[in-house]
């Protein structure tokens, strides 16, 4: 009875902690191949064999088969990219029907006319602004998992 006692409280005690969610860091979306947090560089984040990297076909992020990778099509639940100052810019996705992916030509994030857009040269895309993934010199946006 003590010991059922015990357990009860100790349970009780775990629901009453505030769950913390946590995003996992998975790198940069870079053209820049000697940043080592870059997705361009082989021997960093953009290596083939880094555990949680989208580079890694057997990793949950860069699998073609997971709901959380970058390259599957079919995917609900694909990482997300902020930028520098921590602005949404959509998930990193081949989903072409994900309103939020960066491959929807008609989505706010995946459009070449929109200014959110990664895919816009003139807008999130702008080779000149140190937070584009396009920029072969700056940081690029950061990718963050689930």
């Amino acid at each position: 009875m003590l010991a059922m006692r015990v357990v009860f409280l100790l349970l009780l005690l775990l629901l009453a902690l505030p769950l913390s969610v946590h995003a996992e860091d998975l790198g940069h979306l870079s053209a820049n191949p000697f940043n080592p947090d870059s997705t361009s560089n082989p021997f960093g984040a953009g290596s083939p064999f880094m555990p949680d990297g989208v580079n890694n076909p057997f990793s949950p992020y860069g699998s073609q088969f997971s709901n959380q990778s970058a390259t599957n099509p079919f995917a609900t639940d694909a990482p997300r990219l902020y930028d520098q100052q921590g602005n949404y810019r959509g998930k990193l996705s081949t989903n072409p029907y994900d309103p939020d992916s960066t491959s929807n030509p008609y989505g706010r994030y995946g459009s070449p006319f929109s200014p959110d857009s990664i895919n816009n040269p003139f807008g999130a895309g702008n080779p000149y602004n140190s937070s584009s993934p396009t920029n072969p010199y700056g940081r690029g946006l950061l990718i963050e998992g689930h």
